[in-house]
């Protein structure tokens, strides 16, 4: 413990890092042949698992897409645990990145993604569609932004564009590329301050996402889905 009346060391705590080998987990629906007709990577949102996650895009299997959902690299216990002793609900979540060390986890799912998509992608002529739900799309904007993936189509489904991303690399990586925003008529998280941001965000990417809207709340919505075939 400090002396009292101090609350830090009497001396400098200087941060440091490592580099290292670190592994993913992901989850897919099929495999990518010759009759695979697009390709999604559907980024999950806050507190949630790719196992999970990506069962709402089941209605994608059947019209030959392929599903790829990568999952955040941080996980956690949903219940603190005093709840979990006397639940014992064991629950966990993941999430792409907290306030603590925000830009090194940025850089880690952004190596982990690009390294995914590179083992994955190996045909030039799929269509792939990059999808980012809820905190996820902050993820989806910077993964893009990064320049490694060659995508036809970004969609943000419930979620908006990230303030801190890189603006010039993503106004070059996004030019040409459909673009959506898809939320819920009762979407809690969204109201009209985040629309205002979202449309000055989008104009200094030089985009203009069609929107989409569905009755229903922060969710992924299956008929809407479709609209993509």
């Amino acid at each position: 413990m400090f002396p009292p009346g101090q609350s830090s060391p009497p001396y400098p705590m200087t941060p440091h890092q490592i580099d290292f080998s670190f592994k993913g987990r992901y989850y897919k629906t099929g495999n990518i042949t010759a009759a695979t007709k697009q390709v999604w990577f559907v980024l999950h949102g806050y507190a949630q698992l790719a196992q999970h996650f990506i069962r709402k895009f089941a209605v994608l299997e059947e019209h030959n897409i392929c599903v790829i959902a990568p999952e955040g690299l941080s996980r956690f216990y949903l219940e603190p645990l005093s709840n979990r002793m006397q639940t014992g609900d064991s629950r966990v979540g993941a999430t792409w990145m907290t306030k603590e060390d925000r830009q090194t986890d940025i850089d880690n799912y952004i190596t982990y993604l690009n390294a995914l998509y590179r083992q994955e992608i190996t045909q030039t002529n799929i269509p792939v569609t990059v999808l980012g739900f809820s905190q996820g799309a902050a993820t989806a904007s910077r993964w893009v932004a990064d320049g490694q993936v060659n995508l036809d189509r970004f969609i943000l489904w419930a979620g908006i564009l990230p303030p801190d991303m890189d603006f010039e690399a993503g106004r070059e990586a996004l030019r040409n590329k459909e673009t959506y925003m898809v939320y819920g008529t009762e979407d809690p998280y969204l109201n009209d301050s985040r629309f205002t941001e979202l449309d000055l965000l989008s104009n200094r990417l030089g985009i203009y996402p069609q929107r989409i809207v569905f009755k229903g709340q922060h969710e992924i919505h299956a008929p809407t889905l479709l609209r993509f075939i």
